[in-house]
């Protein structure tokens, strides 16, 4: 047999995608597929496994809104410090640049080579035994859960010693949510997303995010609104957590450089260290852990102050451009917005270099509201201005100088790499620009004085780009802004060219 490349792997990956017809059918009925979890112990079984298996992962299940990538990000980083013989795994979506970003072992994502082998022997494993309880059920799980199905595979066949598993969508009906016997479970940041499949509220969202409580396991959650606190402490307890814990904050954390900027990375980075702790705490009964107050142990400081999650509060020098700086954030929801403008506006970020030409590239995924995330963007950073004691006005209308809304398409030509390519998107829509043409109108809505001529609606991320390089001149260095969308940002990293210094 001729030997199988990754590029393959990833073109019969591509295959697996929803799109957007489907996607669109499945958001007006509603909800999640109730035999989501049946169905992926029926392709664990296909390719070997049964869900006991999974529990020698030794799992740590990471749910939430906003903050779960962030956490995760963390967490790995401290437990590679807490037990540096250890292989950590590490499975988290969706991914910038590269698929397997999303499965990495002790922070670095698995080789092409890898990834290749462990891709298709899932893959013929399921072509050898097609036997399905229920006729439904598709040959091969759609584009996340076969990932999920590879990184388990990955992380069993490597032996690693312990799991950080990122869930996709919600919780309960999670295809991650498979794993009978996690070590310790946690809850990030609870607010609206995804409400077609979780609910439109946030009690219901808060109970599917919940339903990775598990009998017997420590149940964790940082601070929530009291409605969504009411509703996952209840998880907790009906599902037997055997505890059930709101994180207290760790005064220690505020005398640390983060390695993850913004100050939202607090909460997250506190969740991190107690789920760390009881992982450690269960997994290592003969050793004498240290406490975590008043002093965090140092190897949790180490961990903390190297952790590294691209994309995410990013700011970066261009290596080809020195006059650009990149300020990359993959914020999609309005609450992630609103701590992607809190650390843009800073001394550190955006405020210090202020002879700079301020761009923002802006999108966001087709059914989320652009004007509402555009509207909280500008209230926050005047907001920011404000409290920092800058008079917004200074600062021009708007505060950017150009706007650009562009698709999530890589490439001027319309084509994408084939680790970015997205069938979900409407394409009728993409033609159109449909949803960047309702971006410029809201922008000029919400900013009347902006210079249209500022106002940029452009057919793919390498447009943005090379628009961005124009504007660039050895008077003018440029500031960009680019959010909204992990999409959008992992576009722009391959685009420009920035994956040696961003990833």
């Amino acid at each position: 047999m001729a030997t199988r490349t990754y590029e393959e792997a990833i073109t019969k990956l591509n295959t697996l995608q929803s799109n957007f017809a489907t996607l669109e059918a499945a958001r007006r009925v509603g909800g999640v597929n109730e035999y989501a979890i049946a169905e992926t112990e029926e392709y664990l079984a296909r390719i070997g496994y049964s869900p006991s298996d999974l529990n020698r992962l030794n799992v740590i299940h990471v749910t939430g809104t906003k903050g779960k990538g962030s956490t995760c990000a963390f967490a790995t980083s401290i437990l590679q410090q807490a037990k540096p013989n250890w292989n950590i795994g590490l499975y988290t979506s969706p991914h910038l640049v590269a698929v397997r970003e999303r499965i990495r072992v002790n922070g670095v994502p698995i080789s092409e080579e890898q990834f290749t082998k462990y891709f298709f022997e899932v893959w013929d494993r399921l072509e050898a035994n097609d036997k399905r309880a229920r006729p439904t059920t598709p040959p091969k799980p759609m584009y996340f859960k076969y990932l999920t199905l590879v990184a388990f595979h990955a992380f069993l066949s490597l032996k690693v010693d312990a799991t950080i598993l990122e869930v996709g969508v919600g919780g309960l009906l999670d295809c991650t949510n498979v794993v009978p016997k996690p070590i310790v479970t946690g809850v990030t940041a609870l607010g609206y997303d995804h409400v077609a499949v979780l609910g439109k509220t946030l009690r219901e969202i808060a109970f599917q995010k919940g339903g990775i409580y598990k009998p017997g396991v420590p149940a964790f959650s940082v601070p929530q609104p009291p409605e969504a606190l009411e509703s996952v402490k209840k998880q907790a307890i009906d599902r037997q957590a055997s505890s059930f814990t709101v994180t207290p904050s760790l005064p220690a954390l505020s005398s640390l450089r983060l390695g993850l900027a913004g100050k939202h990375q607090v909460q997250n980075a506190t969740l991190a260290v107690y789920l760390c702790h009881a992982f450690l705490q269960s997994v290592d009964k003969n050793a004498t852990r240290p406490p975590i107050e008043p002093q965090l142990p140092q190897d949790f400081v180490k961990g903390l102050e190297n952790a590294k999650w691209p994309g995410r509060c990013q700011k970066i020098k261009d290596p080809k451009h020195e006059l650009i700086t990149w300020c990359l954030d993959g914020a999609h929801t309005t609450e992630s917005l609103t701590c992607c403008a809190e650390w843009y506006i800073n001394p550190e970020v955006a405020l210090q270099d202020r002879s700079a030409t301020r761009v923002l590239i802006f999108n966001c995924t087709n059914g989320r509201t652009g004007e509402e995330f555009l509207s909280q963007i500008l209230a926050t950073i005047h907001s920011q201005l404000t409290l920092l004691q800058e008079d917004p006005s200074a600062h021009g209308v708007g505060w950017f100088n150009h706007v650009i809304f562009c698709t999530n398409v890589t490439y001027s030509d319309g084509a994408s790499k084939g680790d970015l390519h997205n069938n979900t998107v409407d394409h009728k829509n993409l033609e159109q620009l449909g949803t960047q043409h309702a971006l410029a109108d809201a922008w000029a809505k919400l900013v009347p004085e902006f210079n249209r001529d500022h106002i940029h609606v452009l057919p793919s991320i390498q447009h943005a780009v090379e628009l961005v390089h124009i504007l660039v001149t050895p008077a003018t260095p440029a500031q960009v802004l680019v959010t909204g969308s992990l999409h959008l940002v992992g576009g722009v990293i391959e685009a420009a060219g920035l994956s040696e210094v961003a990833l």
